[in-house]
């Protein structure tokens, strides 16, 4: 990226500062634990992190933001010099700065202080948006992205903008690339509580909608994101690569950060969101916002196997009786191989189980033609039982997998491939119970049609070879 067309991060920062230690023991004169103080540190948040994070690849990144003359504006002036160029709107007031106390790394409590309100932007402000390869809005309710915002709605027109939205912030700009809220803020900018996949998937439609955004984004923390466009009932869904464990914190600036960043470098929402995802979890298995080495990140951690029991249709009743969610994909899974594995482990990752619905041998022949099935049906309900992504398999008779859904009832339906959810028999079948279908990115070029294909010319005699 030149240096001339920066990503432009436009947002309220914060000072966040993080008191931990050990607690052993009660205050004598309350109820309270004591903290034996073992690290004090501060560092910038909201906008200033994002800011930071998107630097973190050595390109050029200009943040505009609200800096007063107060020792918490001077601690993020700090922290950000040499990595992120600032071009500053005046603060009437103190910067607002968040503590959190914490024992062996959990919280016990945390002080909010400070604040204040933007003033006009300068010329510096109006250079670097007129200028920008891409613009990240970090809107956190705090009126930095109000007091730009005319100038936002005209670069909307211009460069990818992706916002960042807050229940307390005002509307992204019409034209948004991309809009990013979490599970919780949709809702709270929508009506009702229902927290299922549908659930957010019509969320993000209906926000895509109103904000005349081209996609929304819903994050869903260890889940990954749903990708949302108006209008549309195929959303996607990306899992995240692993689930991570570590403080989540700063999760959601590290989420949009990185999409900004594959937006500014020419990416489709569908890739960036891709490339946000892994590296959130990246980031929350490296320790989050607390983590002094952010570019560190932590091997992925495995997911112990759980004994299966035999019967799938158990296995969904006694997982949805505890409130989770049951997961179910289908095909012929004839020769297994990287593309199947790929999106197994993605839909596992999804809910609570994953059952794989199977085809008969009958079937594969009716669908494939002849020679298919290369593998027998129980051979293959083996294989695909033995992986650790998969929790159960259901075999099915008809060339459909319905009847068995509607006896499975799972919550969520998922396929891999580049077609739209619309064209699946499934979904309409599981919309008759509110459950979603969604579609997964597929490993291209695998495939067991030309797995075979090609053992069958490894096999072929080759030309006689004459002395």
């Amino acid at each position: 990226m030149s240096a001339r067309q920066p990503l432009v991060v436009v947002g309220d920062v914060l000072l966040d500062r993080d008191i931990d230690g050990e607690s052993s023991r009660l205050a004598p004169d309350a109820p309270a634990p004591v903290v034996d103080v073992a690290d004090d540190r501060s560092r910038p948040g909201g906008a200033g992190l994002a800011a930071a994070l998107a630097a973190r690849s050595g390109r050029e990144v200009v943040l505009i933001a609200a800096l007063g003359q107060d020792p918490a504006s001077e601690a993020v002036r700090r922290a950000l010099r040499g990595s992120v160029r600032l071009a500053e709107i005046p603060l009437d007031g103190q910067l607002p700065q968040k503590t959190r106390v914490m024992a062996s790394g959990r919280p016990l409590v945390r002080f909010d202080c400070g604040g204040g309100r933007p003033g006009e932007p300068g010329p510096e402000v109006r250079e670097a948006l007129a200028g920008a390869r891409a613009v990240l809005a970090a809107d956190y309710g705090r009126g930095t992205a109000a007091a730009v915002r005319d100038l936002l709605a005209d670069v909307a027109h211009r460069v990818p903008l992706l916002w960042d939205p807050h229940p307390k912030g005002d509307p992204p700009v019409p034209g948004a690339r991309l809009v990013t809220p979490n599970a919780s803020e949709a809702r709270a900018l929508t009506s009702g509580e229902d927290r299922s996949l549908h659930a957010c998937a019509v969320r993000g439609a209906q926000l895509a909608a109103e904000w005349q955004a081209a996609a929304v984004a819903v994050t869903l923390g260890a889940r990954g994101a749903l990708l949302a466009r108006a209008g549309s009932d195929s959303p996607m869904l990306v899992p995240a690569p692993y689930r991570a464990e570590g403080d989540p914190c700063g999760a959601g600036d590290c989420f949009a950060a990185t999409a900004a960043a594959a937006l500014a470098d020419g990416a489709l929402p569908e890739e960036a969101v891709q490339r946000a995802v892994a590296e959130a979890a990246a980031f929350v298995a490296a320790g989050g916002a607390g983590n002094r080495a952010l570019w560190r990140t932590a091997p992925p951690v495995e997911r112990p196997v759980a004994a299966r029991p035999a019967d799938p249709f158990e296995l969904a009743r006694s997982v949805r009786a505890r409130g989770g969610t049951v997961v179910a994909t289908g095909g012929c899974f004839d020769l297994l191989h990287a593309g199947h594995v790929g999106l197994l482990e993605s839909a596992r990752r999804i809910g609570d189980c994953l059952i794989v619905c199977v085809n008969p041998a009958a079937s594969v022949t009716r669908l494939k033609g002849p020679g298919r099935p290369l593998t027998r049906a129980a051979d293959r309900t083996r294989v695909l039982a033995g992986l650790g992504s998969v929790d159960a398999v259901a075999v099915f008779e008809e060339d459909s997998p319905v009847e068995l859904l509607r006896r499975l009832r799972p919550d969520v339906w998922v396929k891999g491939g580049d077609y739209s959810v619309d064209a699946l028999p499934e979904a309409a079948t599981l919309r008759e119970w509110g459950g979603q279908a969604l579609v997964l990115p597929y490993l291209d070029g695998r495939s067991t049609t030309a797995l075979a294909r090609r053992a069958a010319r490894a096999a072929a005699p080759g030309p006689e070879v004459r002395s």
